[in-house]
C-alpha cells in the first residue's frame, strides 16, 4: 500500500516568487514586457536571417538557431510563471511538468552546443580567414545545427525519462517558480541515484566539450589578436568576436552557479530568472545593437518600409 500511495502525487504546486498581493501586478507586468520583448525580439531575429540573403552565413544560422532556443526556453518557463500570479492553487500536473522541464532541458543543451559552434566559427574567421570558407561552410553549419537538435532532443529525453521513474511523496510544493530538476530531486522518494548518474555519463561531457570548446578557440583568437600588428585589424577583430564573448561569458557564469552545490533552494531562483528568463531577452539585443550587419539590415528594412508607406 505504500508503494501505492507513493505514486498518487500526480501534480504540484509551483510556490513562485512571492505571496505578498501588492507585489503581484507589477511583476507579473514587468515579466510579461521582458516576455512579450524576447518573444518579438528573437522570432524577428529569425525571420530577418531568414528572409535576407546575406545573412545566410555560418555565423547567422548559429545566431538564428541560437535566438529560436532562446524563444523555446522562453516559452517553456514564463507563461505558467505569468499565469500563477494570479493562480489560487498555482497547480501544475506531473506531466505538464515533464513537458516544461524536457523543452527548458532542450534550449539549455542546444544553447550549450551553439555557443561552442559559434566560438569555433570566430575561431576559423579570425585564425584561418584564407580557409574560412573550406573549414566552415554553410553546409557544414547547418549540418552541425541539425546535430545539435538531434543531440539535444536525446539529451532531453533521457533526463526526462528517468524523472518519470521517480516516486513523489514528500511533499508535492515546489519552491521555485518552474520544474527544475534540483527542486523535483528534493521531493523525490525515490533514490534518485540512477538520475544523477545520467547526469555525470551525460550532461557533464556536453559541459566539459562545450566550454573546453569556448576556452580554447577564445584563447586562440587573443593570441591571434595580439600578434595583429595592425591596430584597426586588432580592432576589428575584437569587434568580431566581442559580443558573442560577453554573451557567453554571462551563461556560463548563471548556468555553472545555477547547478553548482547549493543548500537553500530560494538561493537558486535569482540565478535561474536570470538565465531563464534574462539571457534569452538579452541575447537578440547584445548581437542586433553590435552587428553592423544586422543593424544596416534592419535600417534598410525600416526604409523600404517607409517609402511603401509614403507611396501608398
Amino acid at each position: 500500500m505504500g508503494k501505492v500511495n507513493h505514486s498518487l502525487t500526480t501534480e504540484f504546486i509551483l510556490i513562485g516568487f512571492t505571496d505578498h498581493p501588492d507585489l503581484k501586478i507589477p511583476l507579473f507586468l514587468v515579466f510579461s514586457a521582458i516576455y512579450l520583448t524576447t518573444i518579438v525580439g528573437n522570432l524577428g531575429l529569425v525571420a530577418l536571417i531568414y528572409m535576407e540573403h546575406c545573412l545566410h552565413t555560418p555565423m547567422y544560422i548559429f545566431l538564428g538557431n541560437l535566438a529560436l532556443m532562446d524563444s523555446c526556453c522562453s516559452c517553456a518557463v514564463t507563461p505558467k510563471m505569468l499565469e500563477n500570479f494570479f493562480s489560487l492553487d498555482r497547480r501544475i500536473s506531473l506531466y505538464e511538468c515533464m513537458v516544461q522541464f524536457y523543452f527548458l532541458c532542450l534550449a539549455e543543451t542546444a544553447d550549450c552546443f551553439l555557443l561552442a559552434a559559434m566560438a569555433y566559427d570566430r575561431y576559423v574567421a579570425i585564425c584561418s580567414p584564407l580557409q574560412y570558407h573550406t573549414m566552415m561552410s554553410k553546409k557544414l553549419s547547418i549540418q552541425m545545427s541539425i546535430g545539435t537538435f538531434i543531440a539535444s532532443n536525446l539529451h532531453s529525453m533521457i533526463h526526462t525519462g528517468c524523472l518519470l521513474r521517480l516516486n513523489f511523496c514528500k511533499s508535492n510544493r515546489i519552491d521555485h517558480f518552474f520544474c527544475d530538476i534540483l527542486p523535483l530531486y528534493r521531493l523525490s522518494c525515490t533514490d534518485p541515484y540512477i538520475n544523477e548518474l545520467m547526469i555525470y555519463i551525460f550532461s557533464m561531457p556536453i559541459q566539459i566539450f562545450t566550454i573546453t570548446t569556448v576556452l580554447v578557440s577564445y584563447f586562440c583568437i587573443l593570441l591571434t589578436i595580439f600578434k595583429m600588428k595592425s591596430k584597426d585589424g586588432r580592432g576589428k577583430a575584437f569587434s568580431t568576436c566581442a559580443a558573442h564573448f560577453f554573451s557567453v561569458s554571462i551563461f556560463y557564469t548563471c548556468l555553472l552557479t545555477y547547478i553548482g552545490p547549493s543548500e537553500d533552494g530560494n538561493k537558486d531562483i535569482p540565478v535561474a530568472v536570470f538565465y531563464t528568463i534574462i539571457i534569452p531577452l538579452l541575447n537578440p539585443l547584445i548581437y542586433s545593437l553590435r552587428n553592423k550587419e544586422v543593424v544596416n539590415t534592419i535600417k534598410k528594412i525600416m526604409k523600404a518600409y517607409k517609402i511603401l508607406i509614403c507611396h501608398s
